[in-house]
This record gives C-alpha cells, sequence and structure tokens, in this order.
C-alpha cells in the first residue's frame, strides 16, 4: 500500500517533495471550509486520490496553486496542514513556471529507500 506521495517539481535537491499520503489526502476538509463550492471541486477531487498518482498541466496546476496558496493562508490552519498546503502550492507554482506537468507519484516507505 502506498503511503507516501512523491511531487515533481519540488524543492530538494533532485526537484521533488515527498509527503505522507494521509496528510495530503487530511487537507481535503480544509479545502472544502475555505475554499467556495464552485472553485473546490478539482482540488477535492486531487487530494481525495492522491493515492492514485496524477498528472495535471501546468493551466490547471496554476489554479491549483493559487487554491492551495488560499488554504495555507486561512486563519483557522494549524501549522503542519498550513505547511503542507503551501509547499504543494510552491511546487505547482514552480510546474506552472517551467510549463511542464506536475506529477504526483505514489510510493511505498520501501521503494523511497530504494
Amino acid at each position: 500500500m502506498a503511503t507516501h506521495l512523491v511531487v515533481s517539481h519540488g524543492a530538494d535537491f533532485f526537484g521533488q517533495d515527498r509527503h505522507d499520503i494521509t496528510a495530503v489526502t487530511g487537507l481535503t476538509a480544509y479545502a472544502e471550509v475555505v475554499l467556495p463550492a464552485a472553485e473546490r471541486r478539482e482540488l477535492v477531487e486531487l487530494l481525495e486520490h492522491a493515492a492514485d498518482g496524477q498528472t495535471i498541466e501546468p493551466a490547471t496546476a496554476a489554479v491549483l496553486a493559487e487554491q492551495l496558496l488560499r488554504v495555507s493562508r486561512h486563519k483557522g490552519m494549524a501549522a503542519k496542514p498550513s505547511r503542507l498546503a503551501r509547499l504543494l502550492a510552491d511546487a505547482a507554482s514552480r510546474a506552472t513556471t517551467d510549463g511542464e506537468a506536475w506529477t504526483w507519484t505514489a510510493t511505498t516507505e520501501t521503494e523511497l529507500a530504494a
């Protein structure tokens, strides 16, 4: 079972970020509170299905980056989920700037160690 999410355009040496999938899917509840219903569908679906892996086109990544940033800045956000939302927003923004697809790949601890 996948336990982590490897996100492209991250901040590490390899241009990736690694996040606990449970923490990523946990952002769904925050997005549902912060964003209006008419705007949040795509972000909520992405977060809910993080374990499935995703390839997000640059134009969509730009929208998601803005939404994740709004979520991260909400006054009701706890520090850890706020930081996670900000890291995801930054990676989405870098993908957009580079004109590249933003990819999410589910992986396990064993695969990360290899």
